[in-house]
């Protein structure tokens, strides 16, 4: 055992132990997670909206207001997995958690709708998402913003 003189003077480096290292989630089950949560959630949801909600398929293409609050509604959805869980079932199927940059624990639900949102904004541009590619911690630009990413459980 070391005295705390000797680390704090530098004499002995102390050892980060497996248990407290941060394992971040690979960019290919991040992927995976997300197409099995658009399997899982989305589809049911656009089934719902589409035949029972709007009728069929073409009241659905043609109204923008149904297409809009499907997506409102994914996203509550998914907020509300992370907020309370830190996991959606593809996060889950794939042992990802979402969590606090700061404190490691599951985000709240305020920040859990602005990573929704800023995962859209940063989508429909493509360059925020291809930031994970460059970063040793597979951060994408909705992650840095919202203060949150994925580790691996």
């Amino acid at each position: 055992m070391s005295r705390w003189r000797d680390i704090k003077r530098g004499k002995i480096n102390k050892k980060i132990s497996p248990e407290n290292e941060i394992k971040y989630a690979s960019i290919p089950d991040r992927i995976k997670a997300f197409l099995t949560d658009m399997f899982m959630i989305m589809m049911p949801l656009a089934y719902i909206v589409t035949y029972i909600v709007m009728g069929d398929k073409e009241s659905m293409q043609s109204s923008l207001i149904a297409r809009n609050s499907l997506w409102i509604l994914y996203g509550l959805i998914l907020s509300l997995f992370w907020s309370i869980k830190a996991q959606s079932p593809g996060y889950k199927a794939y042992n990802l958690k979402v969590v606090d940059t700061k404190t490691l624990q599951k985000p709240s639900f305020f920040k859990s709708v602005i990573r929704y949102l800023l995962f859209v904004i940063c989508a429909t541009t493509i360059i925020g998402e291809l930031t994970a590619f460059f970063r040793k911690d597979k951060k994408t630009l909705h992650d840095i913003l919202s203060g949150t990413f994925v580790m691996a459980i």
